[in-house]
């Protein structure tokens, strides 16, 4: 199960960005036209309806307004010959229909609860895929998608960070560790990633294994980025 099934109930149309894009209707799977991927994924994070001349120009921006627009009904073409009717389209704008559920929308939504402090019990559960949401739109690197990566990636690294620290005042170390391990692994380089993990094992007692892990992450980032950790890293582990 990916970390996106984890947190999304199965809907009767479904959008999945990572990894994609494709849809899932009624369970079945039906693929999103190549020049049609683009124009999907960017209405579905825009999340609003949006002008069409926006779309087009930002999607194609070399050229002219009317080649852009061209383009623009070329890919919604292709998406109602493929069946995919996900998105509403008049003369002026567009927008992804509010029955599709899209997976990069419920992890944003999961990783605001968890950052702000108010988890559903289902939101406790540590997927060892969860790093998976951090592949979105693979293959896709115009400025507005790199962007919407770098966001959703930020928001599901603090999440991790959160779900360890509040499965710690729950008592459960072994799963707090976990997910501080699932942020580190994606973020090697991320201090505080490692902080929560050292955190942790604190928290489980395991003062030889915290001990390791500063010492793993001193040594990497002197190697890597020359710099020593922060103060208040070194008097998580000092005697």
């Amino acid at each position: 199960m990916s970390s996106v099934e984890a947190v999304v109930s199965r809907p009767t149309t479904a959008l999945h960005l990572f990894g994609g894009p494709y849809v899932v209707c009624d369970g079945r799977r039906r693929e999103v036209p190549e020049g049609s991927k683009r124009l999907l994924a960017f209405v579905a994070m825009r999340r609003r309806r949006i002008e069409r001349r926006y779309a087009a120009g930002t999607l194609w921006p070399l050229g002219d307004d009317l080649r852009a627009a061209g383009n623009l009904r070329s890919a919604l073409w292709r998406l109602r010959v493929a069946g995919i009717d996900v998105l509403i389209a008049d003369k002026w704008s567009l927008a992804l229909d509010n029955a599709v559920t899209v997976d990069a929308h419920a992890v944003a939504e999961w990783a605001t609860r968890l950052i702000e402090g108010c988890p559903l019990p289902e939101d406790l559960r540590v997927a060892p895929s969860s790093v998976d949401a951090l592949d979105l739109l693979p293959g896709v690197y115009d400025d507005w998608a790199l962007l919407d990566r770098e966001r959703l990636r930020q928001r599901v690294m603090h999440a991790l960070e959160a779900l360890s620290r509040l499965l710690i005042v729950e008592g459960r170390f072994g799963d707090a560790v976990e997910a501080a391990m699932l942020a580190v692994s994606a973020e090697p380089l991320r201090e505080s990633a490692r902080r929560t993990l050292i955190e942790a094992h604190i928290a489980e007692g395991n003062l030889v294994e915290a001990r390791r892990s500063f010492e793993a992450f001193d040594e990497l980032i002197r190697q890597e980025l020359r710099v020593a950790p922060s103060d208040e890293l070194v008097g998580l582990v000092q005697p």
